[in-house]
């Protein structure tokens, strides 16, 4: 991968009460390229995002944004750097009480000192590249899941971020919003010159339109590759990852006694 990398993790660590959830996380996101991190559900992925973006406190290790050691900075240095940093939540995470146009104004009003007829034209612009420039008058509530999803993206995207992250930016979605919205990730990435992050277990979609791919399992990192390596991989866990196959490393049965032993005992007894 390139050497000129805009996020650099190493040896990350990350406990919650007494419980290791991160074990030793290396990884590098270059400048430009759409990085995904996959992996099941409560292997980590949204601990390690929180983490780069500061929400949360490394337990050891290093994080490293540019010239920035995200890991060691007090709270207004942080939030001064947030400013060069987009996120979408899951499910897209819009004030419900507030317009489409305000909802993408707000990282605008909260960080700059910008004029309001310059922030309604940047608004515009951004509703306008992801399609919805006419529903910037729309309240959160009329909106299809789609749709909300794509006003969290131009939220995302006001500030022309260096780093945008993307926490499970398909769930939820119909076939034809998610298809949208994974053309959209790709598109403003390199419209904007920016760098994204993306968790996701949404493999067939992500493996169309990222660059690079971190495989995490209990809290370490156990495969990485392209998109053409990772559908080639022998790795028993990615290869049940990638073909959503029933039985593998992850296994269908819970751990339990022998059927025959459990149920013949409970008739003897």
């Amino acid at each position: 991968m390139p050497a000129d990398n805009l996020v650099d993790i190493e040896d990350l660590h990350f406990t919650y009460d007494g419980r290791p959830v991160l074990q030793g996380i290396d990884m590098k996101i270059p400048r430009g390229k759409v990085v995904a991190i996959m992996g099941g559900s409560g292997c980590g992925k949204t601990t390690l995002l929180r983490c780069i973006g500061g929400q949360l406190k490394a337990t050891r290790g290093e994080i490293r944004l540019g010239e920035h050691r995200i890991s060691q900075m007090g709270h207004a240095e942080l939030y001064r750097v947030r400013r060069k940093m987009g996120m979408l939540f899951q499910f897209g995470a819009l004030f419900t009480d507030i317009s489409v146009f305000d909802n993408v104004a707000f990282p605008l009003r909260e960080h700059t000192d910008l004029s309001e007829s310059m922030i309604r034209d940047l608004v515009l612009m951004k509703l306008e590249a992801v399609g919805l420039r006419g529903a910037h008058r729309l309240m959160p509530n009329e909106l299809s899941g789609g749709m909300a999803r794509r006003v969290a993206l131009a939220r995302a995207v006001a500030l022309d971020p260096l780093l945008i992250m993307y926490d499970e930016p398909f769930t939820g979605l119909d076939p034809i919003a998610l298809g949208v919205i994974g053309q959209l990730i790709r598109k403003l990435n390199d419209a904007l010159g920016a760098t994204s992050i993306m968790v996701t277990h949404d493999v067939q979609e992500s493996l169309l339109i990222v660059d690079y791919i971190y495989f995490v399992a209990e809290g370490r990192i156990v495969a990485q590759g392209t998109p053409d390596e990772i559908r080639a991989s022998r790795h028993p866990f990615v290869h049940q990852f990638v073909h959503a196959e029933v039985d593998g490393p992850v296994r269908f049965d819970y751990p339990a006694p022998k059927a025959r032993d459990e149920f013949l005992g409970a008739a003897r007894a």
